[in-house]
């Protein structure tokens, strides 16, 4: 069975709740097992939180969920791509799949609750990595 990390940004709970929730209906259809779940004020702060589940032995892979919504200036451009920046090296580094399910950036809030199927492509893939990838050959 894998074992799935989740870690949920918080800022904008009316996304994030439901796309925990739907994360973790896809989980158990896929026959995966959320083994961990750390909440993050926001989606900047998820990279620290996805590293530390990836250190952990129960935990094949590591989805991210959360949105990122525009405002007045370019701040969520911003935060959108060193999260996702962040992410990539948490995934490198550990040899852990780490999955964006984040929505966003350049998007409303009622943008963003319409997208929380990210969740599921997000376990989705997570899952789909750990079946596909050859397994790793020294201990993180």
């Amino acid at each position: 069975m894998v074992g799935l990390g989740f870690v949920v940004a918080e800022y904008y709970d009316s996304v994030a709740n439901p796309m925990a929730e739907r994360a973790r209906e896809t989980a158990t259809a896929r026959g995966a097992d959320v083994v961990a779940e750390v909440r993050v004020p926001g989606a900047y702060d998820a990279p620290l939180a996805a590293d530390r589940l990836a250190r952990r032995d129960a935990v094949d892979a590591v989805v991210a969920l959360g949105a990122i919504v525009t405002g007045d200036t370019d701040h969520d451009q911003v935060i959108g791509h060193a999260t996702a920046r962040a992410l990539t090296d948490v995934s490198l580094d550990r040899d852990v799949p780490v999955t964006l399910g984040v929505a966003g950036p350049g998007m409303s809030v009622a943008e963003a609750r319409e997208r929380v199927d990210k969740a599921t492509e997000a376990v989705e893939g997570a899952v789909d990595l750990v079946d596909r990838l050859p397994p790793r050959e020294e201990a993180r």
